[in-house]
């Protein structure tokens, strides 16, 4: 049995099933049993004298008998055995869908996304390979060996002694085997990883790959990478093979052992002359052989199986390893108290963050409160920790209590899902989607009309774009919005936030691949259409920001200066800068326009 905690639970759950599919195969291998007796009494029949017609029909009856249990009890166990060891996995696999909805956004940033999709795959089908080919075997071969064992003793129990020897030299080499074959397991797992990781990546990033002209070079590398994992499976499937290669040298033995003994067996009693072995006579005919020969051969799936069971438990306990740790993963609980009735006041009282394995703060003692209702730009340089500071609300990463705050309330006492309902955000990674316009404008509502989908887009100044594409709304945008320029996916991205009707917006960076008129028309429908409502803008250009009722200022994760644009003119470096230097930029391309 494959067990632990997360898996122990479905076991209770399919007892029912996994109980019909042992009763059929406990019927199965009773009745097998029957077909050498039948084969040893044949031969016995035949012995030169005249044929019992009447014990023939009787054997011939009882032929049909098992054939007709037999496909009886084997429908029974292939259904319900295979059927439980699918529901098993399905459940693991919701099980694990839900942990990873639940696990914060930082664990993704240490885990590579091969590695989670392995666990889903080839771990997931692994463990279900073992509760169900793994589960018949085990009861199959467990209650048919001793059955088998049973019968060989009671026809000869000299010759059954003589088998049984071999047969424990099965079961040790097993039990050696299974803890090597577990080890390459999980090595030949961990480089699958690192080639479904490779390949996903290298897929996503084909455009790149062709503009630098570097398919070469990257297929060097992934055969680098092919040729490791290809090593890591021979290496497995050499010691697999080692394993069976042995266990059938052993039973090839033990038939020629059979034939051998029990031929000088049959000889001696044919001629009146039973061999005495141990005080006991051994009288056998050549029926009783071949019911013995019988017997063995039933007995070969057994030991056989017990070759695959080693080897498919190895694997299974392997994955089931893996999977445990992905689903003992701690978790952020998110606490009970629910946001409700947010006008949009934000504030970050002495506020410091740090990245999870970083050791320098990304933003260091933020303090500022931004009013309900207001329109604010964030401004700096790359890395000054804008995008950090607004991701913030979002609840993405742990955050100290007491330290950010909507509407006076801690967001690290209320509910995850309530504080992001609250904040509507369009990331500064405008990920779309390979679906149609529409499904991606209207993603975060279930069941949206067109109407609202329409005026989003209105919003976002994207209406004209999309009445220019043949499918209209219905376009499809192509895996992560491939079909799209820069500047359409921004505004995608905009319109879904915005049509969330959140009392605080951010917008991260969005209008920075888009054209300077396109971005007065959004500023301008922020000033007309969220009148009343929190707006958070960061920007890249001072001009984007330079009407908004006040600006943050970021440096090396500071706040430099949070005021107007006036005042900001006069108190912070920075900004002062950053307008300087826009300033003769829109010189030069003037300049250069003139020309």
């Amino acid at each position: 049995m494959l067990l632990g905690k997360h898996i122990n639970k479905y076991y209770l759950k399919y007892l029912w099933l996994y109980l019909i599919g042992i009763v059929g195969l406990i019927a199965v291998d009773w009745f097998q049993l029957l077909i050498p007796e039948y084969l040893g009494r044949i031969v016995d029949l035949f012995n030169g004298s005249e044929i019992d017609t009447a014990v023939l029909s009787e054997i011939v009856t009882g032929v049909v008998v098992v054939a007709f249990v037999l496909f009886l009890g084997r429908v029974a166990w292939r259904f319900s055995i295979f059927a439980a060891s699918q529901k098993t996995e399905a459940g693991l696999r919701k099980t694990m869908f839900a942990k990873s909805e639940r696990l914060p956004l930082s664990y993704y940033g240490k885990t590579k996304v091969g590695t989670v999709m392995a666990w889903f795959t080839t771990d997931l089908e692994t463990i279900e390979e073992y509760l169900g080919w793994g589960t018949i075997m085990l009861f199959d071969a467990g209650f048919l060996t001793v059955l088998v064992i049973i019968k060989m003793i009671n026809l000869d129990w000299v010759l059954s002694l003589v088998v049984f020897v071999p047969l424990v030299l099965i079961v040790i080499w097993g039990a050696l085997v299974e803890k090597f074959q577990a080890k390459k397991w999980n090595e030949r797992q961990e480089e699958f990883d690192k080639l479904y990781d490779y390949s996903r990546e290298s897929f996503t990033g084909i455009r790149v790959i062709k503009a630098f002209i570097c398919e070469t070079r990257r297929l060097h590398e992934c055969a680098k990478i092919v040729r490791k994992n290809k090593d890591a499976n021979l290496s497995y499937a050499r010691m697999t093979v080692v394993f069976d290669c042995i266990i059938s040298f052993i039973i090839a033995l033990i038939t020629a052992i059979i034939l051998g003994i029990g031929g000088y067996f049959v000889y001696y009693t044919v001629i009146g002359e039973p061999v005495v072995l141990f005080s006991h006579s051994v009288n056998m005919s050549a029926g009783g052989l071949i019911t013995f020969l019988g017997y063995f051969e039933t007995m070969i799936w057994p030991m056989m199986a017990l070759g695959q069971i080693v080897s498919m438990r190895s694997r299974a306990k392997a994955s089931l390893k893996r999977v445990s740790r992905f689903l003992d993963c701690e978790e952020v609980i998110s606490p009970t108290n629910v946001l409700k009735d947010v006008k949009g006041k934000v504030e970050f009282k002495n506020f410091t963050f740090t990245y999870p394995d970083c050791e320098t703060p990304a933003l260091s003692d933020i303090t500022l409160t931004i009013d309900a209702g207001q329109t604010v730009g964030v401004v700096g340089k790359v890395g000054s920790g804008k995008s950090t500071l607004v991701n913030s609300l979002l609840k993405l990463y742990p955050t100290n209590s007491d330290s950010v705050f909507i509407d006076g309330t801690d967001i690290t006492a209320c509910d995850t899902d309530s504080v992001r309902r609250a904040v509507s955000c369009a990331p500064q990674d405008s990920f779309l989607f390979s679906e149609t316009l529409s499904g991606n404008i209207g993603f975060a509502r279930d069941d949206c009309p067109q109407e609202a989908i329409e005026q989003a887009a209105d919003f976002a100044c994207l209406s004209g774009d999309i009445s220019g594409f043949e499918g209209g709304y219905e376009t499809v945008c192509g895996e992560r919005g491939v079909t799209l320029s820069g500047g359409q996916k921004q505004r995608v991205a905009i319109a879904r936030a915005y049509l969330c009707n959140a009392p605080i917006l951010i917008l991260d960076d969005s209008v920075s691949a888009v054209d300077i008129k396109t971005e007065e028309t959004i500023l301008a429908n922020i000033a007309s259409k969220r009148k009343g409502k929190t707006t958070i803008v960061v920007a890249s250009r001072v001009s984007t920001v330079s009407r908004f009722d006040k600006i943050i200022v970021m440096n090396d994760g500071k706040v430099e200066a949070f005021a107007s644009p006036s005042e900001l003119m006069i108190v912070s470096p920075t900004y002062q800068k950053m307008v300087r230097l826009q300033a003769l930029e829109n010189e030069i391309k003037e300049a250069n326009n003139a020309r």
